[in-house]
């Protein structure tokens, strides 16, 4: 008897507190795929750092064999002042003297990797006042951006979603969620075709050290704002028509992000995806004022009736008339 009690109110509490569990549920299964992501990169990655370190330490101690008047300690500081550089995007290479990172174009490109938050991390503001207008100009940017980017996406989605849904709905009467299913899949296969297959196999032909998978890594890590920044298009040297080809690479991010924020969106109205998102959230309560209007309201309805039935008893009339208020004070919906 007692053990039946027991789970009968062990499963009120759980049936009680529903969309608690799920997501605590939800928060487990977050902190376990980060775990899972950590290990696997680590397994994977790290023999990878381990064997090139070892390149590095061979290289570096068979170049002071050869140069015996150099010592380590000179390398050294001049290794570590090429790599602070090289953080910059200085290169102090000869072939890489003729690559400007603040000429007008790779600045533009600068600044669209900034409003869209992708920041590659390639290049940095040297300077203070550089690095201090960077501040100001993102704080303002950033949500500029969003409420741009929210503008174009809605009128996006009026004549891309919205619109087909209804007409296929309407016209050839299927159902409003086998269509909006369709059309996502249609949408979203569409937009990797046009914003990553075929830009990648095009980075590919105009990269000389990139290949289909590397190419299709940087779209990927672009328009999905990861901006990791091992690879950036335009960095090369020798670049044919490099400010020509920064321009495009800039016009490109800012559509794939629209197009990728179109298709997310599409996703996200999915009456699938609603149902899924509402069993994480808690549920709405009345509020305590409306609760209370809700209440005033029935009382002052009742109040009105019963005027209107005595009123009506004494003079027999087709019309119900309202008694005329002295003050605002009467007004029972007031009170």
């Amino acid at each position: 008897m007692l053990q039946s009690l027991a789970s009968n109110s062990c499963v009120r509490l759980i049936q009680s507190h529903k969309s608690t569990w799920y997501f605590v549920s939800l928060v487990l299964g977050y902190v376990l795929y980060l775990v899972f992501g950590a290990v696997v990169f680590s397994s994977v990655e790290l023999p990878y750092e381990d064997l090139l370190r070892q390149d590095l330490r061979n290289i570096k101690k068979q170049f002071l064999q050869e140069n015996e008047c150099l010592s380590e300690d000179r390398l050294e500081r001049f290794l570590k002042k090429a790599l602070d550089a090289s953080n910059y995007g200085v290169s102090i290479l000869n072939n890489a003297s003729d690559n400007w990172n603040w000429d007008f174009t790779s600045a533009l490109f600068f600044a669209s990797t900034v409003l869209s938050t992708t920041g590659y991390g390639h290049t940095a503001p040297l300077s203070s006042g550089g690095k201090a207008f960077c501040i100001i100009y993102s704080v303002i940017g950033i949500p500029f951006t969003l409420l741009f980017l929210t503008a174009v996406v809605q009128r996006i989605m009026v004549f891309s979603t919205r619109r087909p849904i209804m007409y296929f709905h309407r016209r050839w009467g299927m159902s409003k969620p086998l269509v909006a299913i369709v059309h996502a899949t249609v949408l979203a296969t569409t937009a990797v075709c046009c914003f990553f297959l075929i830009p990648a196999a095009i980075f590919s032909a105009l990269e000389d050290n990139w290949n289909f998978l590397e190419s299709f890594y940087f779209c990927f890590i672009s328009l999905s704002t990861i901006g990791l920044g091992d690879y950036v298009p335009g960095e090369a040297t020798n670049q044919k028509f490099r400010e020509l080809y920064k321009v495009g690479i800039t016009v490109y991010l800012i559509l794939g992000l629209i197009v990728m924020l179109v298709v997310l969106e599409t996703f996200c109205e999915l009456q699938q995806l609603k149902q899924l998102r509402k069993i994480f959230y808690l549920k709405k309560d009345k509020p305590q004022d409306r609760l209370a209007i809700l209440e005033h309201d029935h009382l002052s309805f009742t109040t009105v009736s019963n005027r209107a039935t005595v009123y009506t008893e004494g003079k027999t009339q087709p019309f119900v008339s309202v008694p005329s208020l002295v003050s605002p004070n009467d007004d029972p919906m007031i009170q």
